[in-house]
Protein backbone atom coordinates (compact mmCIF):
# COMPACT_ATOMS: atom_id res chain seq x y z
CA UNK A 1 0.00 0.00 0.00
CA UNK A 2 1.21 3.42 -0.83
CA UNK A 3 0.10 6.92 -1.91
CA UNK A 4 -0.24 9.02 -4.95
CA UNK A 5 0.72 12.51 -4.44
CA UNK A 6 -0.55 14.92 -7.74
CA UNK A 7 1.10 18.21 -9.42
CA UNK A 8 -0.54 21.23 -8.33
CA UNK A 9 -2.06 21.55 -11.92
CA UNK A 10 -5.37 22.66 -10.10
CA UNK A 11 -6.11 24.22 -6.90
CA UNK A 12 -7.77 20.48 -6.30
CA UNK A 13 -4.90 18.73 -6.64
CA UNK A 14 -2.65 20.76 -5.04
CA UNK A 15 -2.58 19.12 -1.82
CA UNK A 16 -4.24 15.87 -2.91
CA UNK A 17 -2.69 12.57 -1.53
CA UNK A 18 -4.85 9.03 -2.36
CA UNK A 19 -4.01 5.99 -2.11
CA UNK A 20 -2.80 3.83 -5.19
CA UNK A 21 -5.80 1.37 -4.73
CA UNK A 22 -2.79 -1.34 -5.61
CA UNK A 23 -4.10 -3.92 -3.39
CA UNK A 24 -7.83 -3.79 -4.89
CA UNK A 25 -8.45 -6.70 -7.42
CA UNK A 26 -12.10 -6.05 -8.46
CA UNK A 27 -14.37 -2.64 -8.88
CA UNK A 28 -17.62 -4.91 -8.96
CA UNK A 29 -18.78 -6.39 -5.22
CA UNK A 30 -20.16 -9.46 -4.54
CA UNK A 31 -24.27 -8.61 -5.52
CA UNK A 32 -25.77 -11.49 -2.65
CA UNK A 33 -23.38 -9.52 -0.35
CA UNK A 34 -24.75 -6.10 -0.69
CA UNK A 35 -27.39 -3.93 0.96
CA UNK A 36 -29.45 -1.22 0.46
CA UNK A 37 -27.97 1.64 3.10
CA UNK A 38 -30.36 4.59 3.50
CA UNK A 39 -28.55 8.13 4.09
CA UNK A 40 -30.60 10.15 6.89
CA UNK A 41 -28.60 13.21 6.44
CA UNK A 42 -27.84 13.55 10.10
CA UNK A 43 -32.00 13.12 10.87
CA UNK A 44 -34.21 10.89 12.99
CA UNK A 45 -37.63 9.65 12.73
CA UNK A 46 -39.46 12.86 13.18
CA UNK A 47 -36.81 14.96 10.66
CA UNK A 48 -35.29 17.09 13.30
CA UNK A 49 -31.39 17.35 13.01
CA UNK A 50 -29.80 15.09 15.82
CA UNK A 51 -26.41 14.63 14.25
CA UNK A 52 -24.42 17.79 12.27
CA UNK A 53 -22.46 18.14 9.77
CA UNK A 54 -23.73 15.06 7.80
CA UNK A 55 -25.77 15.42 4.77
CA UNK A 56 -25.52 14.50 0.47
CA UNK A 57 -22.56 12.64 -0.35
CA UNK A 58 -22.62 9.33 -3.35
CA UNK A 59 -25.01 6.62 -2.65
CA UNK A 60 -23.03 3.42 -1.09
CA UNK A 61 -24.19 -0.02 -0.71
CA UNK A 62 -23.54 -2.04 2.62
CA UNK A 63 -21.60 -4.70 2.11
CA UNK A 64 -22.15 -7.52 4.81
CA UNK A 65 -18.87 -8.11 6.54
CA UNK A 66 -18.21 -11.06 8.52
CA UNK A 67 -16.68 -9.86 12.02
CA UNK A 68 -18.22 -13.08 13.82
CA UNK A 69 -15.64 -15.92 12.01
CA UNK A 70 -17.66 -18.84 13.33
CA UNK A 71 -16.99 -20.87 10.83
CA UNK A 72 -14.81 -22.89 12.06
CA UNK A 73 -12.55 -25.87 10.81
CA UNK A 74 -13.49 -24.60 7.37
CA UNK A 75 -10.96 -23.48 4.83
CA UNK A 76 -11.48 -20.29 2.79
CA UNK A 77 -10.04 -18.93 -0.40
CA UNK A 78 -9.19 -15.33 -1.02
CA UNK A 79 -11.08 -14.35 -4.42
CA UNK A 80 -10.77 -10.47 -4.30
CA UNK A 81 -9.75 -8.02 -2.43
CA UNK A 82 -12.29 -4.95 -2.82
CA UNK A 83 -12.62 -0.87 -1.46
CA UNK A 84 -15.35 -0.98 0.74
CA UNK A 85 -16.91 2.80 1.00
CA UNK A 86 -18.04 2.48 4.29
CA UNK A 87 -14.80 1.78 6.23
CA UNK A 88 -10.85 2.75 5.81
CA UNK A 89 -9.87 -0.83 5.43
CA UNK A 90 -9.89 -2.98 2.49
CA UNK A 91 -12.42 -5.59 2.27
CA UNK A 92 -11.64 -9.24 1.57
CA UNK A 93 -14.43 -11.51 -0.58
CA UNK A 94 -13.48 -15.23 0.26
CA UNK A 95 -15.34 -18.55 -0.57
CA UNK A 96 -15.70 -22.02 1.80
CA UNK A 97 -14.66 -24.94 0.54
CA UNK A 98 -18.67 -25.61 0.76
CA UNK A 99 -19.15 -22.38 -1.65
CA UNK A 100 -20.57 -20.03 0.98
CA UNK A 101 -19.42 -16.46 0.57
CA UNK A 102 -18.00 -14.17 2.60
CA UNK A 103 -16.44 -10.56 3.09
CA UNK A 104 -13.68 -10.43 5.81
CA UNK A 105 -11.62 -7.31 6.87
CA UNK A 106 -8.51 -7.92 4.71
CA UNK A 107 -5.65 -8.10 6.66
CA UNK A 108 -2.15 -6.13 5.79
CA UNK A 109 -0.03 -8.84 3.05
CA UNK A 110 -3.45 -10.86 2.35
CA UNK A 111 -3.06 -11.96 -1.48
CA UNK A 112 -5.92 -13.79 -3.80
CA UNK A 113 -5.47 -17.02 -3.70
CA UNK A 114 -4.38 -17.32 -0.37
CA UNK A 115 -6.12 -19.55 2.27
CA UNK A 116 -7.79 -18.24 5.74
CA UNK A 117 -9.75 -20.86 8.14
CA UNK A 118 -11.21 -20.00 11.85
CA UNK A 119 -11.33 -21.64 15.13
CA UNK A 120 -9.66 -23.44 18.06
CA UNK A 121 -6.88 -25.35 16.82
CA UNK A 122 -5.83 -23.30 13.93
CA UNK A 123 -2.49 -21.80 12.98
CA UNK A 124 -1.88 -18.14 13.77
CA UNK A 125 -1.15 -17.07 11.08
CA UNK A 126 -2.25 -13.68 9.03
CA UNK A 127 -6.04 -14.01 8.58
CA UNK A 128 -7.04 -16.83 10.74
CA UNK A 129 -9.61 -16.14 13.71
CA UNK A 130 -8.86 -17.86 16.98
CA UNK A 131 -9.30 -17.69 20.65
CA UNK A 132 -7.04 -15.56 22.43
CA UNK A 133 -6.27 -18.10 24.41
CA UNK A 134 -4.09 -20.30 21.85
CA UNK A 135 -2.66 -16.86 19.57
CA UNK A 136 1.29 -16.59 21.15
CA UNK A 137 1.91 -13.83 23.25
CA UNK A 138 3.46 -10.68 21.48
CA UNK A 139 1.21 -11.56 18.66
CA UNK A 140 0.00 -8.60 16.37
CA UNK A 141 -3.99 -8.76 16.37
CA UNK A 142 -7.15 -7.12 14.74
CA UNK A 143 -10.57 -7.57 14.70
CA UNK A 144 -10.98 -8.37 18.62
CA UNK A 145 -14.04 -9.13 20.26
CA UNK A 146 -15.32 -7.80 23.45
CA UNK A 147 -17.52 -10.85 24.71
CA UNK A 148 -17.57 -14.68 23.30
CA UNK A 149 -19.57 -14.47 20.25
CA UNK A 150 -20.35 -11.09 19.87
CA UNK A 151 -18.63 -10.05 16.93
CA UNK A 152 -15.14 -8.14 16.39
CA UNK A 153 -15.88 -4.56 17.62
CA UNK A 154 -11.88 -3.47 18.51
CA UNK A 155 -8.95 -2.74 16.24
CA UNK A 156 -11.05 -2.42 12.76
CA UNK A 157 -9.55 0.64 11.19
CA UNK A 158 -7.52 0.92 8.13
CA UNK A 159 -3.72 0.22 9.51
CA UNK A 160 -4.88 -0.63 13.24
CA UNK A 161 -3.49 -3.19 15.75
CA UNK A 162 -3.24 -4.34 19.02
CA UNK A 163 -1.03 -6.86 20.78
CA UNK A 164 -1.09 -9.48 22.92
CA UNK A 165 0.52 -8.89 26.39
CA UNK A 166 -0.21 -11.95 28.67
CA UNK A 167 -2.93 -14.25 29.75
CA UNK A 168 -4.06 -14.60 33.75
CA UNK A 169 -6.51 -17.17 34.29
CA UNK A 170 -9.35 -16.65 32.17
CA UNK A 171 -8.01 -13.20 31.02
CA UNK A 172 -5.85 -11.99 28.21
CA UNK A 173 -4.28 -8.72 28.70
CA UNK A 174 -4.25 -6.67 25.45
CA UNK A 175 -2.93 -3.52 24.71
CA UNK A 176 -5.01 -1.15 22.12
CA UNK A 177 -4.29 0.84 19.24
CA UNK A 178 -5.22 4.06 21.94
CA UNK A 179 -2.58 2.89 24.16
CA UNK A 180 -5.06 1.51 26.36
CA UNK A 181 -4.04 -1.63 28.02
CA UNK A 182 -6.89 -3.66 29.09
CA UNK A 183 -8.32 -7.69 30.07
CA UNK A 184 -10.21 -9.49 27.64
CA UNK A 185 -11.68 -13.05 28.17
CA UNK A 186 -9.43 -15.59 26.82
CA UNK A 187 -12.45 -17.25 24.86
CA UNK A 188 -12.94 -14.39 22.72
CA UNK A 189 -11.45 -14.38 19.53
CA UNK A 190 -9.50 -11.95 17.71
CA UNK A 191 -7.76 -12.26 14.38
CA UNK A 192 -4.19 -12.02 13.51
CA UNK A 193 -2.06 -9.26 11.57
CA UNK A 194 -2.41 -5.59 10.51
CA UNK A 195 -5.57 -4.01 9.39
CA UNK A 196 -4.72 -3.35 5.56
CA UNK A 197 -4.75 -0.03 4.52
CA UNK A 198 -1.95 1.07 6.50
CA UNK A 199 -1.11 4.26 4.52
CA UNK A 200 -4.93 5.73 4.83
CA UNK A 201 -3.47 8.53 7.70
CA UNK A 202 -1.21 10.19 4.88
CA UNK A 203 -3.91 10.52 3.04
CA UNK A 204 -5.35 14.21 2.24
CA UNK A 205 -8.95 15.34 0.42
CA UNK A 206 -7.10 18.25 -1.58
CA UNK A 207 -10.59 20.10 -1.49
CA UNK A 208 -13.49 20.38 -0.13
CA UNK A 209 -15.48 18.92 -2.45
CA UNK A 210 -14.37 15.24 -2.02
CA UNK A 211 -15.56 15.51 1.79
CA UNK A 212 -19.13 16.38 0.56
CA UNK A 213 -18.55 13.48 -1.72
CA UNK A 214 -18.38 11.12 1.53
CA UNK A 215 -21.72 13.27 2.67
CA UNK A 216 -19.49 15.23 5.38
CA UNK A 217 -20.35 19.10 5.40
CA UNK A 218 -18.83 21.93 6.78
CA UNK A 219 -17.86 22.27 10.29
CA UNK A 220 -18.21 24.74 11.89
CA UNK A 221 -16.50 25.74 15.11
CA UNK A 222 -18.43 27.00 18.51
CA UNK A 223 -16.55 30.38 18.84
CA UNK A 224 -17.93 32.01 15.71
CA UNK A 225 -21.68 30.98 16.49
CA UNK A 226 -23.86 33.20 18.50
CA UNK A 227 -25.04 32.57 22.30
CA UNK A 228 -28.19 30.69 21.37
CA UNK A 229 -26.54 28.28 19.34
CA UNK A 230 -23.52 27.76 21.27
CA UNK A 231 -21.65 28.04 25.09
CA UNK A 232 -18.75 29.13 23.54
CA UNK A 233 -20.28 31.68 20.84
CA UNK A 234 -20.84 35.71 21.04
CA UNK A 235 -18.84 38.22 22.12
CA UNK A 236 -17.49 41.50 20.52
CA UNK A 237 -14.54 40.73 17.97
CA UNK A 238 -12.71 37.81 18.35
CA UNK A 239 -13.39 36.17 21.85
CA UNK A 240 -11.62 33.01 22.79
CA UNK A 241 -14.86 31.76 23.99
CA UNK A 242 -13.64 30.65 27.49
CA UNK A 243 -13.47 27.43 28.78
CA UNK A 244 -13.61 24.79 25.44
CA UNK A 245 -16.90 22.54 26.13
CA UNK A 246 -19.15 20.91 23.60
CA UNK A 247 -22.75 22.80 22.58
CA UNK A 248 -24.15 21.00 25.66
CA UNK A 249 -21.94 22.90 28.12
CA UNK A 250 -20.00 20.07 28.83
CA UNK A 251 -16.06 20.40 29.59
CA UNK A 252 -13.69 19.63 26.67
CA UNK A 253 -9.99 19.03 26.13
CA UNK A 254 -8.91 17.85 29.56
CA UNK A 255 -11.97 17.20 31.56
CA UNK A 256 -12.51 13.33 31.83
CA UNK A 257 -15.81 12.16 30.27
CA UNK A 258 -15.66 8.66 30.91
CA UNK A 259 -18.45 6.97 33.90
CA UNK A 260 -15.97 5.64 36.53
CA UNK A 261 -18.77 3.72 37.40
CA UNK A 262 -18.91 1.65 33.94
CA UNK A 263 -18.86 -1.77 34.24
CA UNK A 264 -15.98 -2.55 31.78
CA UNK A 265 -14.07 0.36 33.69
CA UNK A 266 -12.64 -2.95 35.96
CA UNK A 267 -11.42 -4.58 33.49
CA UNK A 268 -9.22 -1.59 32.08
CA UNK A 269 -5.37 -1.76 33.82
CA UNK A 270 -4.15 1.66 32.25
CA UNK A 271 -6.02 4.22 30.24
CA UNK A 272 -4.97 5.51 26.58
CA UNK A 273 -2.44 8.04 26.33
CA UNK A 274 -3.59 11.58 26.21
Amino acid sequence: MAVRKFKPVTPGTRHKIIGTFDEVTTNKPEKSLLEAKKSTGGRNNSGKMTVRYIGGGHKQMYRLVDFKRVKDGVAATVKTIEYDPNRTARIALVVYADGQKSYILAPNGLQVGQTVISGPGVAPEVGNTLPLAEIPLGTLIHNIELYPGQGAQMARSAGSYAQLLAREGKFAIIKLPSGETRMVLVTCRATVGVVSNVDHNLESSGKAGRKRWLGRRPHNRGVVMNPVDHPMGGGEGRASGGHPRSRKGLLAKGKKTRNPKKTSAKFIISKRKK
